[in-house]
């Protein structure tokens, strides 16, 4: 468990991984990843490295990834749950009074990361998670919707995505774990501080390159199915090897799911 083990630090580092400046251990280059965050499974004997919700364990025999939604509330209830915690006001609403959703998951409403106020709060909220994810055992975090402000109806901009960004980067560190920039091929994200990339249909949108002009190898690309196989295939003649690449269905179920699609290179 968190490959303290000198054997389990020598296999990582065969596999090409790295540690940064701080001295954190990175994912390994060209790992074999399995991304679960529609639901734990016992991974294929292959894998080298598992993501996982922060809801669930990491796996004690690979390098294990947390993923935090870190400017969203999540599904399921998670917004109720919220703001009995920690109050609506670090919800952001719209000039009525309403919660501005992400369209695309209409059960996340947005963080309220526009005054630094509400962002070192949010800091406080978002960095109890990524410690926990630490305690918990997981080797590194991965914080997704770092675009949010791309669908806050102009209340937000990038400017408060890398000020909230930096405190969570912060945040990861003083835990001890490396944290990886999700998306967002626009922002710097190593000048912020972030470690790595996970980054969602790079191949479909022409972004892969950007990701690893700033993190070399250290990228972990997923395509999906409903996008067809072409970018994944293309993805994995050019790049296999020098990045991890793998497939998966569009709601990440568990491998127990008909819908289940699950392939790396």
């Amino acid at each position: 468990m968190r490959w303290l083990l000198p054997v389990l630090l020598l296999a990582l580092t065969a596999c090409g991984a790295g540690s940064d400046d701080a001295g954190l251990t990175l994912p390994p280059v060209g790992a074999v990843v399995d991304y679960q965050l529609g639901g734990r499974y016992e991974p294929a004997d292959d894998v080298d490295v598992v993501t996982r919700d922060k809801s669930s364990v990491p796996d004690p025999d690979r390098y294990s990834i947390c993923y935090v939604n870190g400017f969203q509330t999540q599904p399921g209830g998670a917004r109720d749950v919220f703001v009995v915690q920690h109050g609506v006001d670090l919800l952001l609403q719209d000039a009525a009074g309403d919660d501005v959703i992400d369209p695309g998951w209409p059960e996340e409403t947005l963080f309220d990361i526009g005054t630094p106020e509400k962002r070192t709060e949010l800091a406080e909220v978002v960095g109890d998670w990524i410690r926990t994810c630490a305690n918990d055992g997981f080797d590194a975090v991965e914080v997704d919707n770092l675009d949010s402000w791309t669908r806050s109806q102009g209340l937000l901009d990038q400017g408060d995505a890398e000020a909230f960004a930096a405190l969570l980067v912060e945040a990861a560190h003083d835990a001890g774990v490396p944290i990886g920039q999700k998306n967002a091929a626009e922002l710097d994200g190593a000048a912020l501080g972030f470690d790595f990339a996970v980054t969602e249909e790079c191949a479909v949108y022409d972004e892969c390159d950007v990701y690893t002009d700033m993190y070399g190898g250290h990228v972990i690309e997923i395509e999906y199915t409903d996008n067809g196989l072409e970018a994944f295939e293309e993805a994995c003649a050019d790049a296999a090897g020098d990045r991890s690449i793998l497939l998966r269905d569009r709601d990440v179920v568990p491998d127990d799911d008909p819908a289940y699609v699950y392939e790396h290179c």
